[in-house]
Parts: structure tokens; sequence; C-alpha cells
């Protein structure tokens, strides 16, 4: 599994509408973006990397109060053994009346050289 596996599953067991890259439909109140930030190996023995640790941002936009749910994703992220990064405020943006704030998460998964389903992760 990855990590935009991973909390598209979660996000969308909390009713939170999401995409990754860009919101494509016409978009409700309420919504998540992920970007995917970053990729790398960690934990290396004889030459090997042993985990693979992905980072991406979570882009909440909302037309009402941000505080409730940004407190419940965060709660979630937790509970299923994500780390958080980063947490911050973007700004309310006066042409689409939708506050953003960014949430910043990243999660280990172990890496073997093996090839399962078609990719390298397990």
């Amino acid at each position: 599994m990855t990590i935009l596996e991973e909390i598209n599953h979660l996000l969308t067991g909390m009713n939170v509408p999401v995409e990754t890259g860009v919101f494509t439909d016409e978009a409700p109140d309420t919504y998540v973006v992920i970007t995917p930030l970053s990729d790398v190996f960690d934990l290396h023995a004889d030459n090997a990397p042993g985990m693979d640790v992905q980072e991406v941002r979570l882009s909440l936009f909302t037309k009402g109060s941000y505080t409730e749910l940004k407190n419940r994703i965060v709660r979630r992220l937790l509970q299923e053994g994500f780390t958080i990064t980063d947490r911050r405020y973007i700004g309310f943006e006066t042409d689409t009346r939708y506050h953003h704030y960014a949430v910043d998460t990243a999660k280990a998964y172990e890496y073997t050289m093996e090839e399962t389903h078609g990719n390298n992760r397990s």
C-alpha cells in the first residue's frame, strides 16, 4: 500500500471529498487535495534500502470553519500511524471564498527488493 492509497481510503471513510493533485469535479464547500511531496529511502543495510518514507501535503479547502475538520483529520492520521510534519493556515482565498489549511504528513513503509503486484512496495 502507498500513502496516497491509505489517505484516500481514510478521507473517503470520513466522507471528505478528496482528489490527488487537483480537484477536477465541481468543488463542494469542503474538500481535500493531496499533493505528493517526497519519497525517500531510509534505513540502509548492505547497500539496500529498508524503508520507503513517503510524504504528502493535505490541502483542506472549506468555505466554513476549518478547525473541527482539521482536528478530526489530524487525530485520525495520528491514530493510523502517520507522522505530522507540518500544519499551517495558508490563507483565505478572496476569489474563491475558501479557507486553505495545509497538513503535511509522512509514513514509513517497509521496502523489499522483490516485485509486488507490479511495483516495488510491500
